[in-house]
């Protein structure tokens, strides 16, 4: 919606408008108004259309996820680093059911850039894997599962990793 330094700049001004609200006496307007800055800040962090495109995936709507993002036209400049990375990591989950070429360089850029979570992380090295294992890279795909491992502190991958390893094993 807006450039990412326009967002920084509307909750400065309304910081600016809220102090005004505070010397005026009118207290509670000053606190909702900080409130109403607290959003754009929030929105600086996290993308608006990353979350929206987040909760598509989340119900396994591809076509929704893919109209979200699209709203993104020049993710270099309109994302931070940590969000260029989700935003590269949403389209490298929705392409690795199509087209695993392409899945493989978003995923990758994904990964380079960094994710927040190491939950997304180890799932992107287990996507990476997967791929790696596709076009019968074993030796990559092993290393890509164990630095997975190693991220999934929570045992949340544990299955589709023995999955894999299974599969691995015909290889």
């Amino acid at each position: 919606m807006f450039h990412k330094n326009i967002k920084l700049i509307i909750a400065g001004l309304i910081t600016v408008w809220a102090v005004y609200q505070f010397s005026q006496g009118n207290i509670m307007n000053g606190i909702s108004i900080l409130l109403l800055a607290g959003i754009f800040v929030l929105l600086y962090f996290k993308n608006e259309f990353i979350l929206l495109a987040f909760l598509q995936l989340r119900k396994q709507n591809f076509e929704g996820t893919k109209k979200w993002l699209g709203y993104i036209k020049n993710p270099e400049a309109a994302l931070t680093v940590k969000q260029q990375g989700y935003y590269n990591y949403l389209h490298g989950i929705m392409l690795s059911q199509t087209n695993i070429t392409q899945a493989e360089k978003f995923l990758r850029k994904a990964v380079k850039l960094g994710l927040a979570m190491d939950h997304d992380l180890a799932m992107a090295k287990l996507q990476l894997a997967g791929i790696a294992m596709t076009k019968r890279r074993k030796r990559e795909a092993t290393n890509l599962m164990a630095e997975a491992k190693k991220l999934d502190k929570h045992g949340m991958l544990k299955e589709q990793m023995q999955m894999m390893k299974q599969q691995m094993k015909k290889i």
